[in-house]
């Protein structure tokens, strides 16, 4: 496994049989935690988040971020409030969904393809290689994205992760 601990804050309101966050548990690849106060602070993946995630937030930027934390609910369900972990937080750039439920959905990541792409951009694809080789469709994650996720990787900040982000909004 690579250098960051997955923890999962894990609601349960969405069809077990699809969640991508307890397949992970299953294969010892994430923790599950069933209430805030029992998940550690890290890296928070959060949608509504002021910052993007970029390479300057990863493992040796001073500050102990090795843990990458996902709220794992319904897209339904998701707002700002239940996103109250403790950490630093940080929104992922465009990316393309590629799970069943999803597929081709820009920012409507499941659990693991937010957890593979933020491992890209933080320099760890062996990682993100790993958990989304448990999922069938996982690979065409890394596969439609192949071009972002490198291109965010080689950035240093958010400032230019915002950049290339564009690049892709204004194909759209």
């Amino acid at each position: 496994m690579g250098a960051y601990g997955l923890h999962v804050r894990y609601e349960g309101d969405d069809d077990p049989d699809k969640c991508s966050a307890r397949k992970l548990a299953r294969f010892d690849l994430a923790e599950l935690h069933r209430a805030t106060r029992s998940t550690p602070p890290g890296i928070v993946l959060n949608p509504f988040a002021d910052r993007v995630l970029s390479p300057e937030d990863g493992v040796g930027s001073g500050v102990r971020h090795d843990r990458l934390v996902a709220l794992d609910c319904s897209w339904e369900t998701a707002e700002r409030e239940a996103f109250d972990l403790e950490g630093i937080h940080r929104a992922l750039p465009f990316l393309v969904a590629a799970n069943p439920v999803n597929y081709g959905t820009p920012f409507e990541l499941n659990t693991v393809e937010a957890f593979a792409g933020a491992l890209c951009i933080l320099g760890q694809r062996d990682h993100a290689e790993e958990l989304v080789s448990k999922f069938t469709w996982g690979h065409t994650f890394l596969e439609l994205n192949d071009e972002p996720l490198r291109r965010y990787a080689e950035c240093t900040n958010s400032a230019e992760i915002l950049d290339v982000q564009d690049d892709y909004l204004d194909r759209e």
